[in-house]
């Protein structure tokens, strides 16, 4: 049942990266030089949808969080790279994905680029697990465990700052 549930939720999110035209290679691109901010805008609506799904399904006790610890050193290294390899390709894992199901081919180059890079990393993990990822470990830790306030007080703070940034970029035309 999980793996049809996970099925469902991908075609569904396929479908909505179709919709908002976050597949377009002109929207990566316009979003990488900052001047187009249909990418940013589609990311933030996703956090905000996960971030009230996610609370609301552990306030109901229907879920558990599992907190990953953090670790600043891998973080800020693995986020360089995902940026220059998206501004390599084109496109973000989840992008290149959906441009493969509407038939862009050339996006298997990404694909496979990314596996290759997953293989590496997997083989660098030894060495990696006592150097890198070992940097600036900060724990499990949330941003409302951080703030010490309710988390429904950060989540109400996001909502405010999203929106504030889309009436910005639909001022602006972005």
């Amino acid at each position: 049942m999980d793996l049809v549930f996970g099925m469902a939720t991908g075609i569904i999110f396929g479908f909505l990266l179709q919709k908002g035209r976050v597949l377009r290679f002109e929207k990566q691109i316009g979003f990488l030089r900052l001047i187009d901010m249909t990418i940013i805008k589609f990311m933030l609506s996703a956090i905000l949808v996960g971030m009230v799904g996610i609370y609301l399904c552990y306030d109901l006790g229907m879920i558990q969080l599992d907190v990953k610890s953090t670790v600043l050193g891998a973080q800020i290294i693995g986020g360089l790279m995902f940026g220059v390899g998206w501004a390599i390709f084109g496109f973000c894992p989840g992008t290149a994905a959906g441009a493969l199901g509407e038939g862009r081919i050339h996006a298997l180059w990404g694909i496979f680029g990314m596996l290759a890079g997953a293989a590496l990393y997997a083989e660098a993990y030894p060495e990696l697990s006592n150097t890198l990822l070992k940097w600036g470990v900060i724990g499990k830790v949330t941003l409302p465990e951080l703030l010490q306030v309710n988390h429904w007080v950060v989540i109400g703070g996001f909502f405010f700052v999203i929106i504030a940034f889309f009436v910005w970029c639909e001022k602006k035309k972005l």
